[in-house]
């Protein structure tokens, strides 16, 4: 039986081969190109005529020669020149993918990261490669160990002077009004087998935590945790999927996500609930993109 790897390679290559574009695939769109996506939309409860601007980072994975500093410091300066009112970092900061990328150390990409500046500030969680070190090379897990490996990405963030909300709650206001910002832990933060895993998500907890009706934004890495969030949270934004990587007239063949092509890309709206998943920046696993270009996501609220 084909594990995820073998199969993702196959259908890259099947899909890839079928237009000739490998060397697209490999080298131009993950290495060089760069969009910026927009959406608008007003989340249930959120307070009539008040605009708010995010700029949300996903999936960095920092390495060479994909997304080293250089691509990284483009990233932060668009980021910057978008005006955001707060800018999100959606986790997963190291090396994704070992085929021919070289990593980026922590002490050189804070720095980087530190130029990042939005009046309410810069906020940032944790996705599972900064739990797992890698792609699942660290075998065996257990919780003890993935806190250990995350903790150099906590002292980067630190170092950048983003604040990390790892399973906690911010309430910040601007003007007259104010709205909760959430972050998770990763929900496959510690890989036991085959799709099994401890969650690190507390969204239980998190909702304990809000303490008056301001509108509510949850920062989630894995966009599978959106059927579990309840209809308090108005908007959740992800990143992990990088849009399945190939993506082929808006259908991802392969995708990490238990819900298939259900959340691997772009705006879901369900029940009066709201969900942007981001394509990310770097890969994971290879180091293909196609049709799933890096990108910065600027959301408008109001």
């Amino acid at each position: 039986m084909l594990n995820r790897r073998a199969l993702l390679r196959s259908m890259t290559g099947a899909v890839l081969g079928a237009f000739g574009l490998g060397g697209y695939a490999f080298a131009i769109e993950p290495g060089w190109r760069f969009v910026t996506t927009r959406y608008k939309l007003r989340p249930k409860g959120w307070p009539d005529g008040t605009r708010l601007r995010i700029a949300a980072i996903a999936d960095i994975h920092a390495s060479e020669p994909q997304m080293g500093l250089k691509r990284i410091a483009d990233v932060v300066n668009a980021a910057n020149a978008a005006e955001a009112d707060v800018i999100v970092l959606l986790g997963d900061y190291g090396m994704g993918q070992r085929f021919y990328a070289r990593p980026v150390a922590h002490s050189d990409l804070a720095p980087v990261l530190a130029r990042l500046k939005a009046p309410l500030g810069v906020y940032a969680i944790l996705g599972n490669h900064d739990y797992w070190g890698g792609s699942l090379t660290n075998w065996p897990y257990w919780p003890e160990k993935v806190n250990d490996t995350a903790e150099p990405y906590r002292a980067m963030l630190r170092e950048a002077g983003i604040s990390l909300l790892e399973n906690d709650a911010r309430r910040l206001t601007f003007g007259s009004h104010a709205f909760w910002l959430l972050g998770t832990g990763s929900m496959i933060a510690v890989p036991l087998g085959r799709s099994r895993f401890i969650s690190f998500a507390d969204i239980d907890g998190q909702v304990a935590k809000l303490t008056d009706d301001a509108p509510a934004i949850l920062l989630a890495h894995e966009p599978d945790l959106f059927p579990k969030v309840p209809e308090r949270i108005g908007l959740t934004l992800s990143g992990h999927t990088h849009g399945g990587q190939v993506r082929v007239f808006g259908y991802s063949p392969i995708t990490p996500s238990n819900y298939g092509n259900r959340y691997a890309y772009g705006h879901v709206v369900e029940g009066d609930k709201n969900l942007i998943v981001s394509a990310g920046l770097g890969t994971s696993i290879l180091p293909v993109r196609f049709g799933a270009p890096p990108e910065l996501v600027i959301i408008d609220l109001g």
